[in-house]
């Protein structure tokens, strides 16, 4: 069983400790909060569970892999403390404010000879290798892809506050959230845009509350739209020279449907994992068991496509973070 650490108390830190434990290779092992409180009110329905409030301590705790889902801005230096203390990192996405950032953190984990990961849980779902050699043979002429989910942090936004969520200082924005399921859609379906670019509700804050996103690919377009003030119910769409392809979603897909031009429709076999996390769990437990350092590389790449992608959309929209700066 690999020993799994987590930084961060927050809702998606027990998910994925819910999934690790499904795939039966993890074992929840110890946690680290600010307050020692939250860190056992969150370990509470666990045994014997090493709780921390002090990060040196946390990291010198024996442990195979950290799980890292702390406010956004606090991965890139949690992850490099962490992997220099040896340990495997997996950060929940995005997992750095910047590009710069992720270079460091791909080029120190090679050098020591651990494992990162991004924990962009789409793309390992089964159903987006399934669309992938779905479209293998057709002539793909665009796509229009829509995640807009209302947040649970809108009351606190609308009451004056400053979520995390919303503030550029914490590398906040629904770009930086929503978002990062569309650009990794793409990207694995299409592969990385000649040019992004990024048409923002800006907050003032400094962060996009809600946006629409051009991706060009010379021979045609995608369109990317997220939003955290607002739920969509709308498909994603894939529209290709023999027909369209109609999801239920860019994560998590349930259905799938291709109408051709005569109106013809087939369903695509999908079948929805048994929880949102587990198909990315089950892969990075396999890569870390096999120690298999080239399929990790292969998710780097697609993590730095992402990543450059979606800061030259924020520079486009003339959102910066605090990150960026230093």
């Amino acid at each position: 069983m690999l020993k799994l650490g987590v930084i961060g108390t927050s809702w998606i830190a027990r998910s994925f400790i819910d999934a690790a434990h499904m795939t039966e290779k993890f074992q929840f092992s110890a946690v680290y909060s600010r307050r020692l409180e939250s860190a056992e009110q969150f370990s509470a329905d666990f045994k014997d569970i090493q709780k921390f409030d002090n990060l040196d301590d946390f990291f010198k705790a024996s442990l195979d892999i950290i799980y890292i889902a702390s406010p956004n801005a606090l991965h890139f230096e949690q992850a490099k403390a962490a992997i220099l203390a040896g340990h495997n990192v997996i950060v929940e996405k995005p997992a750095f404010s910047n590009p710069k950032e992720l270079t460091q953190i791909i080029k120190l984990a090679k050098e020591n000879e651990v494992f990162f990961f991004e924990a962009a849980r789409n793309i390992h779902e089964h159903s987006f290798s399934i669309i992938k050699d779905f479209l293998a043979d057709k002539t793909v002429k665009g796509a229009d892809f829509t995640y807009s989910k209302y947040s649970s942090k809108m009351p606190a936004l609308l009451n004056g506050e400053i979520p995390n969520k919303f503030n550029a200082k914490f590398s906040g924005g629904l770009l930086a959230d929503l978002g990062v399921y569309l650009l990794y859609a793409a990207i694995f379906w299409f592969g990385k845009p000649q040019k992004a670019t990024y048409d923002a509700v800006l907050l003032p804050s400094g962060v996009d509350l809600a946006g629409v996103g051009i991706l060009d690919y010379q021979d045609y377009k995608v369109s990317i739209k997220c939003a955290g003030n607002v739920n969509s119910y709308l498909p994603s769409e894939i529209y290709t020279t023999d027909g369209t392809l109609i999801l239920d979603g860019v994560n998590a897909i349930t259905s799938a449907k291709f109408i051709t031009m005569d109106g013809s429709e087939t369903r695509i076999d999908i079948e929805a994992p048994k929880h949102s996390l587990y198909d990315e769990a089950v892969d990075f437990a396999q890569i870390l068991e096999n120690n298999d350092f080239a399929a990790s590389y292969d998710l780097h790449q697609f993590a730095q496509e992402v990543s450059e992608t979606s800061y030259q959309m924020r520079q486009s929209a003339g959102i910066v973070f605090d990150a960026d700066n230093k």
